[in-house]
């Protein structure tokens, strides 16, 4: 970005931001972004493509000033792996970063507080980080993480919501003793309770349409192979496109949950770490993704995002839109994570199809709010 004459700045968040100026001082923006953190490992478009993207249509400007400015944004934190909550980057910008989340601590005690000063920033500069008032939109380009384009032979698609995602941690409290000396009868295995739940989780969410949950940590203590275990903690992970479905699926598997425990005699707890409601895109803007995808030679497939992003909080204040790409195999978050060079290309015609078509749209420039 600074190639291309842009002044870069990190804010106190620790996002990349950047602005292309525009026709006029006076020109509102436009935010073009995505997030550069990943998951362990990860592959190398999830994310990282949607800001290389939107530095491309830049580039493809070359020069060219439209009547809004163009501010690309590389979130510094969304997918969560580090503290537990994700989208602190985007949340930032939405001005939902409070002292409860700057508490939150790493697995090894350092606060979000602690590694905003250890990174150089001063996260008591975090309210800076908000959306400028002239701000008229958010777009994001993302890879799809699932097979759905492929299976159907389309480049890109344009997302019409978000799904709801609950995250929350379970943990199963037994009694720890020895392997070898304990009968099978006489235990308060805090493991075998874990197991018998989340299969009751795969079999609940196989039977819920477009429902997904997921099991994806378990941490057992003292996790030792010959002790039975006396503390299981793990996650649990559920979305869908309807909050009721979602909700109703997490009150059934809480209470599972303790009819297992008390089954076994094991206690449970469990927590929320995150309750994201689900998340309509702005309709005008997803007509005209459509319009441009068109204009590509494509034909546009609408879609339901079962992933979470960045886009979904930032519709919190601001009309927001997703462009999915196609991703081959459907694999994310795992190095074997492609795009394909011919859909890539596609998806810059389509952001300057884009781009051109919202600078015709007074009405958009005007920054006239369309629900």
């Amino acid at each position: 970005m600074e190639l291309l004459g842009l002044e870069v700045k990190i804010d106190a968040a620790g996002n990349l931001r950047a602005v292309y100026s525009g026709a006029s001082l006076e020109a509102p923006r436009l935010l073009i972004g995505s997030h550069l953190d990943t998951v362990p490992n990860a592959g190398a478009y999830d994310g990282v493509l949607g800001v290389v993207l939107g530095v491309a249509l830049l580039e493809v400007l070359d020069g060219r000033r439209l009547p809004f400015r163009i501010e690309i944004v590389g979130f510094s934190e969304e997918e969560g792996v580090r503290f537990g909550i994700p989208f602190i980057g985007s949340r930032a910008l939405v001005g939902d970063v409070d002292e409860a989340l700057l508490a939150n601590q790493d697995a090894q005690g350092v606060s979000v507080r602690q590694a905003i000063r250890n990174f150089g920033l001063d996260a008591s500069n975090i309210p800076q980080a908000a959306l400028k008032p002239d701000s008229l939109a958010y777009l994001e380009f993302h890879i799809e993480q699932g097979p759905v384009l492929e299976q159907m032979g389309r480049p890109l698609g344009a997302v019409e919501a978000i799904a709801g995602q609950s995250r929350l941690e379970f943990t199963f409290v037994g009694r720890a003793n020895h392997a070898g000396t304990t009968p099978m009868h006489l235990r308060y295995d805090a493991m075998a309770g874990a197991a018998e739940w989340i299969t009751e989780v795969e079999r609940r969410a196989q039977n819920v349409s477009q429902l997904v949950a997921t099991v994806g940590r378990i941490e057992a203590t003292p996790g030792a192979t010959n002790v039975v275990a006396g503390e299981v903690r793990l996650s649990l992970d559920v979305r869908h496109g309807e909050d009721e479905v979602r909700l109703s699926m997490v009150r059934h598997l809480a209470a599972e949950a303790e009819n297992i425990a008390r089954k076994r005699g094991l206690s449970v707890q469990n927590r929320t770490l995150l309750a994201q409601p689900a998340v309509k895109m702005d309709a005008v803007l997803v007509g005209q993704i459509e319009q441009a995808i068109r204009k590509t030679g494509a034909e546009p497939r609408r879609m339901v995002s079962g992933a979470g992003h960045d886009a979904m909080i930032m519709a919190r204040k601001i009309p927001s839109a997703m462009i999915f790409l196609r991703t081959p195999g459907g694999v994310s978050h795992d190095p074997a994570e492609a795009v394909a060079v011919g859909d890539v290309a596609k998806a810059i015609a389509c952001g300057m199809h884009l781009l051109d078509q919202l600078a015709a749209c007074s009405e958009f420039v005007s920054g006239i709010r369309r629900a």
